[in-house]
């Protein structure tokens, strides 16, 4: 049956219906019982079997050499179990935690399906749509020396960097768009890009764009690709609003799921650690003093500035990434905190999906968070990729019992413990220490600062670099 379309391409609420050929079997059957957050749809085609290795795949050669080049030879789980089917060209809907692969899981059956085509100007061939810029971004570096083995185009299409540039790529013809629904969807009406040639379309965390009151673009976007071709929807945890996705736009879709509650990670530890809301600055303070890196999450952009600048000024080299913050300066401090020249990432919820940093063995809720998914999202930044990793919570007397509720919610059982500053159980748990006391300032790495002029490194006026001072302590950046 045809698709029934809106004269405005933005503007259509009427559900999809499948331009591919209708299958006798009919549509997936629904069991009755809840699976997970909501009832997950019956695979009725039965699935091709998992690999053991990614030779076994039939990929394109080059993308096996690529794979080979960053030392990758055995497939994640849910790459194992989906691979096999995406790249049949079935529908595909994975559920594994945060950190468990999903970005190759859809990223090689996309650049596999896609290889050897070539995209007209304005019209790209595949796309995956996510919720965040960061999330974006972190894609886009984890496919692109894929998608450069198979000759690929790869394009980022985000809000807060310039659109004129974006729109001139698309117009240079770019294969596959990694993009975010709010700016592809002014692309769009700009008639700066199609969809009608997208024969490959991934969404992942569909749930947070969805929380995020995405949906509408997400579905109009949706609309507009091939109504014949693949759909993928992977995420760290499925609820009912993603179900909308589900049933309007898979088709028959081979299901995996891994991790049900997505926080039963083995190599991680979950601690939730009782302090009198008194004792919580200067326990707070300690932890991020520690050796390593740490991301500490608070819920609003005001309060992540007021730790930053406390934690410079107490010696600690912290950094603020939020949604107040300028796309360049997100990016600055992401690189900043990758190389190490910044030990301490104070974030709001901006930073808890599409962050992938190696080696990060803690993640700190100083406010916890309302939600389980949050929460889930939040400790995913560490463990990943089968590394180790722990996520503490400081919770206030008066904090407790909400605590207690979404820690049933998510599945998790914590170790608890009551702490205070300065106490051997607050150092045992999170390697906290005493600050150094003496003032940081972040300033910009000798790489980045070495392709400026001779006159920037000139004598300037003290109010002007006071001002400059201040704007780096609160600026100062892939995945399997």
């Amino acid at each position: 049956m045809d698709r029934i379309r809106s004269n405005n391409r933005f503007g259509s609420s009427a559900p999809r219906r499948s331009g591919r050929p209708v299958r006798s079997h009919g549509r997936a059957r629904r069991p009755a019982a809840l699976q997970g957050e909501f009832a997950l749809p019956e695979t009725v085609t039965p699935a091709l079997p998992a690999v053991a290795s990614f030779a076994d795949l039939g990929m394109p050669a080059e993308l096996l050499a690529a794979l080979g080049a960053q030392g990758l030879t055995t497939p994640f789980p849910i790459q194992a179990a989906t691979l096999p089917n995406s790249l049949a060209g079935r529908d595909v809907l994975g559920r594994g935690r945060t950190g468990s692969g999903k970005t190759l899981a859809f990223g090689l059956a996309l650049l596999a399906r896609t290889a050897g085509r070539r995209a007209e100007p304005r019209q790209p061939l595949g796309l995956v749509l996510v919720p965040t810029r960061e999330l974006a971004q972190q894609v886009t570096e984890a496919l692109a020396p894929y998608a450069r083995s198979v000759r690929l185009r790869l394009t980022t299409v985000v809000g807060g960097m310039p659109i004129g540039r974006q729109a001139g790529a698309l117009r240079g013809g770019a294969e596959v768009v990694v993009a975010t629904p709010g700016r592809l969807r002014d692309l769009v009406e700009r008639g700066d890009c199609r969809l009608d040639q997208v024969s490959v379309t991934v969404l992942d965390e569909a749930d947070q764009m969805a929380d995020m009151g995405f949906m509408p673009q997400v579905t109009a976007l949706l609309d507009q690709v091939r109504p014949q071709g693949q759909r993928m929807l992977f995420s760290a945890t499925l609820d009912r609003n993603v179900d909308l996705l589900v049933r309007r736009y898979l088709s028959d879709p081979v299901v995996h799921s891994v991790d049900p509650s997505a926080g039963a990670v083995t190599t991680m530890e979950h601690h939730v650690l009782h302090v009198h809301s008194a004792d919580k600055h200067a326990a707070t303070t300690e932890i991020a003093a520690r050796d390593g890196r740490v991301i500490m999450f608070l819920d609003t952009k005001h309060a992540v500035d007021r730790l930053t600048r406390h934690l410079l000024s107490s010696g600690v080299r912290a950094a603020a990434l939020h949604g107040g913050k300028s796309q360049p300066q997100r990016t600055r401090t992401l690189t900043q905190f990758r190389s190490g020249h910044v030990n301490v990432l104070v974030a709001t919820n901006v930073a808890a999906r599409g962050i992938h940093v190696d080696s990060l063995g803690l993640v700190v809720n100083v406010d916890p968070p309302t939600d389980h998914k949050d929460y889930l999202h939040r400790g995913g930044r560490t463990a990943r990729a089968g590394e180790s990793g722990s996520v503490v919570t400081l919770v206030t007397p008066d904090q407790h019992r909400a605590m207690t509720r979404l820690m049933a919610t998510a599945g998790i059982v914590p170790q608890t413990t009551r702490v205070r500053a300065g106490a051997e159980a607050l150092q045992r748990i999170t390697g906290a220490r005493a600050p150094s006391g003496v003032p940081v300032v972040i300033t910009a790495p000798v790489a980045e600062r070495s392709g400026r002029g001779a006159t920037s490194r000139g004598r300037r006026h003290p109010a002007a670099a006071a001002r400059r001072a201040s704007a780096r302590r609160s600026v100062s950046g892939a995945a399997a």
